[in-house]
């Protein structure tokens, strides 16, 4: 007997159920249902329900969408980014269709498309609920043309909507809106938008949920329902000395990427002492019968297989298990596979108790439903509140919502000596903690210091006596302060996060000012429509901007990194990023200075107020330098500058060079010579190309490119009579063309 068909996992037919729903809605569910029945009176919204890790916000959105989409025979599209998400929004719809609220249906269609369920090609007109991960959509998007005909609604729903900031994210969204008249779009998130960007590209400047929050409840009030379960926070120090090996690149990579460099990752992995301190914490008087079902989120893969053997160990006496999952594929060190498959297996285990520790890493901080998880241990920090909140939200499922009274968070700090703004759980879970806000305080305080980071390269030059550091010296201070930062954050071709800031100062303000401006005009003019730039016209981008907009002899000078870092966040986002202004009049000690001139202070004077400056815990100077070392040898040389013993640069020479005049040199010689006359003579020919309307032209009257454009990015200046022929580099002689039209002429030559 041959089997010719078999029955899809992944295409159903939800047949309705009579009677009640046995799953009951909390009070802040029917409130959030409450205020999207009100919004849906419009005949299209974007808007966001913001429900803390554990709260239910699929369960919500389904229950909404049940009565309000299927059973008024309108489609839904659920898009979500993780294949977990994908399963649990299929299931939670057809566990949840019953006729009390289905009054006109008796079954239903879903479909779950991603790498790992149905195929794009395979979606019928009559599903009525296609639930798809993003990147299976996005790559094929014309497969839902035929889904969408003939809708005049649909109910769009994205989940984890903070990542729905990126441009693959917009690209369906717009390709969806192009097709039916009437979108009505949901995102839903446990993570409120703390990060300047997702401010920005969420509920700020060109947001995509335009119609705000129309709910959100706190944390505090669902662990006071009983929603949630009652927190209790434990702090174990490790006493591990990490700080000291804590070089500059690993500071700046942590504070940037929240990301430990591998050395010290594998470093910390691999201490015996720290890792069975750890698992005798959780066996330790008895400690495994109140902790009980425990997620541990470890710093990497090798970090995971030597704490799963070590709980292992300790677990016979007690019949207690441990698992690993990780993300990736394979383990490459250990000689593992790690299949998705054998993920879902451990979690499987773990749900019904077969497993009582789960040890994971990069997994299962948003969207899985772990319910009768009692506690976490964090044996990785961070410096992420986000990620924070998502890794102890795993554990506060509460009594009523089917998980525990008591949960418990447990920290292991390690000695990194104060110089990692690790986060704190006490800060987000106790009451009247930041429960995901901060002040304006606390805010300005970590923009100084991520600015103080960004800043300990130069202050390390100018204590190092072998680096001549007098042209930085010699300006005022307050202009090696920067007037604020561009935040940002993009997902590299590595699947990386990286959170990024560029500091900016008093001579490169308008500089990025004009670059950002220019910045859609510069994808089209290099055909860039891909989230991930290739990498040789990336480097073509970054070298344009760095010639149009930026001098080698700036001081400070800018950062090529910056610029690519830019450029990588605008191909996922299309928009500008957010820029933070800083108040730096707090921090310019050549007021200090200046005091300690004009009183007169004796030594011991002078080192009673300087040192009261210091200790002086509301003064942010502390956070800027964030070395007392620095600090006063910074403060020396101001007050140098303020008694008049500056040292003047001592530049004699005893060599003479020929004389060459200028205009013999090409454009980009006289730049890196002389860098201001190079400047002053490219402003003076973007000046001179300009039209009545202050637009730039091409100086070809043949053009049939670009006529006139705002962006400088977009032209080149191009010697007229070539040097090659005798030309020379004068005012005279230069001229803007646009690149079609420069590459042409250069092809000629």
């Amino acid at each position: 007997m041959t089997i010719d068909t078999v029955q899809s996992q992944n295409a159903k037919t939800v047949k309705v159920r009579q009677g009640k729903n046995p799953r009951r809605l909390y009070p802040h569910q029917v409130e959030a249902i409450a205020a999207l029945n009100s919004i849906n009176t419009n005949d299209f919204f974007n808007t966001l329900v913001v429900l803390p890790t554990g709260a239910g916000k699929t369960m919500t959105a389904t229950m909404w969408l049940l009565p309000n989409a299927i059973d008024k025979k309108k489609k839904v599209l659920w898009i979500a980014h993780r294949h977990l998400l994908l399963e649990q929004a299929a299931d939670s719809f057809a566990l949840n269709a019953f006729d009390e609220i289905l009054l006109n249906r008796n079954s239903f269609k879903y479909r779950i498309v991603s790498g790992q369920h149905d195929r794009p090609i395979n979606i019928k007109p009559d599903d009525d609920v296609l639930v798809v991960s993003k990147d299976s959509i996005i790559r094929n998007l014309g497969n839902i043309d035929a889904w969408l005909e003939g809708e005049d609604e649909l109910f769009f729903v994205i989940d984890e909507a903070h990542h729905a900031t990126a441009r693959s994210y917009r690209r369906i969204i717009e390709y969806i809106k192009s097709k039916v008249a009437s979108v009505k779009m949901l995102g839903l998130t446990a993570t409120p938008f703390r990060t300047s960007e997702q401010e920005q590209g969420l509920l700020g400047q060109d947001p995509l949920f335009t119609n705000d929050i129309v709910y959100k409840v706190d944390l505090d009030t669902l662990i006071k329902r009983g929603i949630l379960s009652t927190p209790h926070c434990e702090s174990c120090d490790t006493e591990i000395p990490l700080g000291e090996e804590l070089g500059l690149n690993a500071i700046k990579s942590i504070e940037s990427l929240d990301v430990i460099p591998e050395d010290i990752a594998d470093h910390i992995a691999k201490n015996k002492n720290r890792n069975r301190f750890i698992v005798k914490t959780y066996f330790e008087n008895d400690n495994h019968l109140k902790y009980g079902q425990t997620l541990v989120f470890a710093l990497n893969r090798l970090h995971a297989f030597e704490l799963k053997a070590l709980f292992e160990e300790y677990g016979k006496k007690y019949n207690i298990k441990a698992g690993v999952i990780v993300s990736g594929i394979k383990a490459e060190f250990i000689g593992i596979d790690v299949s998705n498959a054998e993920n879902e297996r451990q979690i499987e285990a773990y749900k019904n108790e077969e497993i009582q520790i789960l040890i994971n890493v990069n997994i299962l901080t948003e969207g899985v439903d772990l319910p009768k998880t009692k506690t976490v241990f964090l044996t990785r920090p961070t410096i992420s509140t986000v990620l924070m909140t998502q890794m102890i939200g795993r554990a506060l499922r509460g009594e009523k919502a089917g998980g525990t009274k008591e949960a418990y968070i447990v920290s292991f700090i390690d000695n990194w000596n104060s110089k990692i703004a690790w986060v704190n759980p006490e800060s987000i879970l106790l009451p009247g903690g930041k429960s995901f806000i901060e002040t304006e305080s606390e805010n300005k305080r970590r923009n100084i210091r991520i600015i103080s980071i960004e800043k300990l390269e130069e202050f390390v030059r100018i204590v190092d006596e072998t680096v001549d550091t007098r042209r930085l010296e010699s300006i005022d201070f307050i202009k090696r302060i920067p007037l604020g930062m561009y935040v940002f954050s993009f997902i590299d071709e590595n699947s990386i996060e990286h959170n990024h800031q560029i500091l900016v100062y008093d001579n490169s303000k308008e500089r990025y000012l004009e670059l950002i401006s220019a910045l859609p005009a510069i994808f089209i003019e290099f055909k860039v429509d891909d989230e991930v730039i290739d990498k040789e016209i990336l480097n073509d981008i970054i070298a344009l901007c760095e010639d149009t907009y930026f001098d080698n002899d700036m001081i400070p000078p800018y950062n090529r990194r910056d610029i690519e870092y830019l450029m990588k966040y605008y191909a996922q986002k299309e928009s500008a990023p957010l820029f933070i202004p800083i108040e730096r009049e707090p921090l310019d000690i050549s007021r200090i200075a200046k005091e300690i001139t004009e009183k007169d202070m004796r030594r011991s004077e002078q080192n009673d107020f300087i040192n009261a400056i210091w200790d002086d815990e509301k003064n942010l100077l502390r956070v800027y330098f964030g070395n007392k070392y620095f600090f006063k040898r910074q403060l020396e040389i101001e007050l140098d500058k303020a008694s008049g013993d500056f040292p003047i640069a001592n530049d004699e020479c005893n060599t003479v060079g020929e004389t060459i005049d200028l205009t013999s040199l090409s454009l980009y010689d006289i730049c890196m010579i002389a860098p201001q006359k190079g400047r002053q003579l490219k402003d003076s020919v973007y000046a001179s190309a300009k039209s009545k309307d202050g637009l730039y032209c091409c100086a070809n009257p043949k053009c049939d490119n670009i006529i006139e454009s705002p962006h400088k990015a977009l032209f080149q200046i191009d010697h007229i009579v070539p040097m090659s022929k005798g030309g020379k580099t004068t005012l005279d002689n230069l001229q803007l063309l646009c690149r079609p039209c420069n590459l042409i002429k250069s092809d000629k030559l």
